[in-house]
């Protein structure tokens, strides 16, 4: 089971990737959103912002939902964070499968969808 830290670097990698990427997938991410990352298996909520191509990670919360709803919510064991993030898992099957849970506006998906 990964751990919270782990987790986290997972978090930043992403945001490393993200903040490298051009074209579209750049283009995708150029929203200024709320986003909460929970992480099941160990009951914390990573919550910061999805703002000019990049995540910014604000802080961690144990225990309980964060204080306000993020307009873009994912929920995934940590081992599935670490996996999809290192590419040994595949987003979209992760998420028809049920691995992964992934909510915002309709909107915000259609944009998002090349992320996926």
């Amino acid at each position: 089971m990964a751990t919270s830290q782990e987790c986290r670097s997972a978090l930043d990698r992403l945001a490393e990737s993200l903040a490298g990427a051009n074209g579209d997938v750049r283009g995708a991410a150029d929203l200024d959103r709320s986003l909460s990352c929970h992480i099941t298996d160990l009951d914390i909520t990573f919550t910061g912002r999805l703002r000019r191509g990049t995540i910014e990670v604000d802080e961690a919360v144990q225990d309980g939902a964060p204080a306000n709803r993020a307009q873009i919510r994912l929920a995934m064991a940590g081992d599935d964070l670490v996996a999809l993030v290192q590419g040994r898992l595949n987003f979209a099957a992760a998420w028809g499968s049920g691995r992964v849970r992934f909510e915002a506006a309709f909107l915000d998906l259609l944009r998002l969808r090349s992320l996926l």
